[in-house]
């Protein structure tokens, strides 16, 4: 890609950006949120036509106007979240969009081509398998073989390891090497370093539209990718814990024998007890949908009980998972959704009527201090990168300082500068005695943020343990159900009544 630019209305997405990747070549292309790395990706993909700039395959110009022109080029990408159908099978999904082939194939004929290509590349995928009967980590490996089915040459990643367990991504990591081993080019987009540094050989640094530069792997480390993604270094190794003394220690927040169902009645919460005290962050790991999303809709009232009950001392501040349809208005500019649940009080609106310079002053000095990246205050929601989405409905929830904070995905989507500075947020809330329930696939933050951590799997809570003396593959193999172990005395005595 050669000179690469990109306008949007009050954005210069991309600016005369210049990305190379070879044949047999882990790329990373890293950046802060809003650095242009989705834009650019896009264009490639053929969703976007850049305003300048050419983009040349095996040698040639190229130019794509539409996603089936980079498919048909050998183009080929695997979004974070699935495009797959769960009623239908692997090679249903599989046939599905494919003009040449796909449905017109003798069904016999593209099952043993997907046998094929699967025990090629160790991808391990049963062709005839129902999608909804596959793990997230087999999901993603259909993605891969979407692809693979489609011959491609070129293979995008976007933030392929965010719901898999630390198992799952090593398997992962093996199978991008295999396939770079074979020809493919792979372009490989993380905000994780470690895994950055631990498979890739070279790195693309973008930084407001502009290529910072590109490094081989080999030749820098975590704190050198972090002084070029964000122009400083960046702290966030785990900080040292403050024990917080408060005068009432009963739990700001408590789930007593909490269970509910899903979709067709089936359980997806069952017994889940978990207190959260005041002046502690209690994360909740597990790989993404073994009932996280049930836990934050109960928590909040969205989603009734068939059993047992939450208790609330104090008013909650709520950082929800979708930040879209559960977090965001999109269509409201960025002061009307950092005001959402002040926007009736003093000094935002007086006698029935708004009163919009005061509202204006107080989105500026929030953007300001949550590094917010927008055009204006006056930008509507829906445009922002989804780092800066994100970064919005943090602000507005945590400026408030709610004594009891339910966060889920906290930093998904964020890069690593605004993540430090998010942390530090969080911290300082519990530091200051709130309750703080963290939901996050991202293990890393687990660690790094949690004093006890409760491992949630096919909706229940299979360990309660200790964060400072957690170990990432004993987490690991609670996220996958491997073991029903514990060392939170809590539980253990729970336990012990249980079976008295």
């Amino acid at each position: 890609m050669r000179g690469i630019t990109k306008r949007f209305p009050g954005v210069m997405a991309n600016q005369q950006v210049g990305f190379v990747v070879q044949a047999g070549e882990i790329h990373a292309l890293l950046g802060e949120n809003g650095a242009g790395k989705t834009t650019l990706m896009n264009i490639l993909c053929g969703l976007y036509e850049p305003d300048e700039g050419e983009i040349w395959l095996r040698g040639q110009s190229v130019r794509f106007q539409r996603p089936a022109d980079a498919i048909a080029a050998g183009i080929g990408m695997v979004y974070q979240h699935f495009m797959l159908v769960e009623r239908f099978t692997v090679a249903e999904n599989i046939a599905l969009g494919q003009t040449g082939r796909g449905w017109r194939d003798d069904s016999r004929a593209l099952h043993q081509r997907l046998r094929a290509l699967s025990a090629h590349y160790g991808l391990g995928i049963d062709p005839t398998a129902p999608v909804w009967q596959l793990s997230v980590g087999e999901r993603q490996r259909v993605e891969i073989l979407k692809a693979l089915d489609r011959q491609v040459d070129v293979l995008i990643l976007d933030e392929p390891t965010a719901v898999l367990t630390p198992q799952e991504t090593e398997g992962l990591m093996t199978i991008l090497r295999d396939l770079a081993a074979q020809g493919t080019a792979i372009i490989f987009i993380s905000h994780k370093l470690n895994e950055v540094l631990a498979l890739c050989d070279r790195v693309t640094v973008l930084r407001d539209g502009q290529r910072v530069g590109s490094v081989e792997v080999a030749n820098c480390d975590a704190h050198h990718l972090t002084e070029l993604m964000v122009g400083r270094e960046v702290n966030l190794d785990r900080p040292d814990r403050v024990v917080v003394e408060v005068a009432d220690r009963s739990p700001l927040l408590s789930l007593e024998q909490v269970s509910t169902v899903g979709h067709h009645r089936l359980p997806v919460l069952q017994d889940i007890n978990l207190q959260v005290y005041p002046g502690e962050i209690v994360g909740i790991a597990g790989v993404d949908g073994n009932g996280q999303r049930e836990l934050e809709e109960a928590i909040i009232g969205l989603r009734s009980l068939t059993q047992g009950q939450i208790h609330r001392n104090g008013t909650l501040a709520h950082i929800p998972s979708d930040r879209y349809s559960m977090g965001l208005i999109p269509e409201f500019s960025v002061t009307e959704n950092l005001l959402l649940r002040d926007i009736d009080r003093f000094p935002f609106s007086q006698k029935g009527f708004l009163r919009p310079a005061q509202m204006v002053k107080q989105a500026i000095a929030l953007v300001q201090q949550y590094l917010i990246r927008t055009p204006s205050v006056h930008t509507p929601s829906g445009t922002l990168s989804g780092g800066n989405a994100q970064k919005v409905i943090i602000a507005r929830e945590l400026y408030r300082n709610h004594p009891v904070i339910l966060a889920a995905q906290l930093t998904r989507g964020l890069d690593v500068g605004a993540m430090e500075y998010v942390h530090a947020q969080l911290m300082a809330q519990r530091d200051a005695g709130a309750a703080i329930l963290l939901i996050s696939t991202e293990l890393d933050e687990i660690l790094r943020l949690c004093d006890r951590i409760a491992v949630l799997y096919e909706g229940q809570i299979v360990g309660l343990i200790d964060a400072a003396t957690a170990d990432v593959n004993h987490l690991g193999l609670l996220m996958a159900g491997k073991t029903q172990v514990t060392d939170d005395p809590m539980m253990s005595e729970k336990r012990s009544l249980q079976t008295s």
